[in-house]
């Protein structure tokens, strides 16, 4: 099988649905925590980091950070297929070069679309998807520099920086695919004054219910390809090199 290891950064982020489209699509998972992260990727065929309430930048407090965007960096490295979603997203930036402050404008919370840019028409994980996909947002920090050479996949007018590509196959998404309606909820329940941020109706459990459904028919063939790009079925973007990596 398919060997992906799953980086669960924070209780709170579990790999829920994803996880459930991974493992589907014929994926092992291998979940570990900050208590748990391996030494090295050998052995691993993909690799995906989850999100948390810390920062990026707060390895005062998370010293194991560190050890994540070391993971990171090796991965894009070794042209390992990853898939970074929120923090992950923001410490797969910044362990190759990018930078993450709190957002310019704001948290972004709801249930929103982000619309893809020219450069996902080639691309083998988002090419299929539409136009204007559905996804979760619920985040304070932004992506303000993608790293040198990154493909640029996926924009909001609150936060430019959505989706991008590094190298061939390093994925990072600002926004979340992988929560259940429980979860979202949890999170507003959690941080009430960014839950107030989003727009009237958004958070209701009867409309993350629907939105759910509508998110999987989205995210899920994403989650398929994903696995698929692990096992060497799909071929990646092998016109963007690997880029060289900071000492994170």
């Amino acid at each position: 099988m398919t060997r992906l290891l799953v980086l669960q950064l924070s209780p709170i982020d579990p790999p829920e649905r994803l996880g459930d489209w991974l493992s589907g699509a014929g994926a092992l998972l291998d979940i570990r925590t900050p208590r748990d992260l391996p030494a090295t990727l050998d052995g691993v065929d993909g690799l995906v980091c989850l999100g948390g309430e810390m920062g990026a930048h707060d390895e005062a407090d998370h010293s194991w950070l560190a050890d994540v965007r070391r993971l990171l960096a090796d991965a894009v490295t070794r042209r390992l297929p990853t898939l970074g979603i929120c923090l992950g997203a923001q410490l797969l930036a910044v362990a190759t070069g990018g930078d993450v402050r709190p957002g310019a404008h704001g948290p972004e919370v709801g249930t929103l679309l982000v619309a893809k840019r020219d450069a996902a028409a080639h691309d083998p994980l988002l090419a299929p998807a539409p136009m204007t996909p559905d996804v979760i947002q619920f985040h304070h920090d932004e992506i303000s520099v993608l790293p040198p050479g990154a493909t640029l996949l996926a924009s909001s007018p609150k936060h430019a920086n959505q989706a991008f590509r590094v190298g061939p196959c390093a994925y990072g998404l600002q926004f979340h695919i992988e929560t259940s309606p429980a979860t979202v909820l949890a999170w507003a329940a959690g941080d009430p004054a960014a839950a107030a941020t989003a727009r009237p109706g958004q958070l209701d459990p009867g409309h993350l219910e629907w939105f759910h459904t509508e998110l999987a028919e989205v995210w899920q063939p994403v989650a398929e390809r994903f696995v698929a790009l692990a096992a060497r079925r799909l071929a990646s973007a092998e016109d963007h090199p690997t880029l060289p990596l900071l000492g994170h």
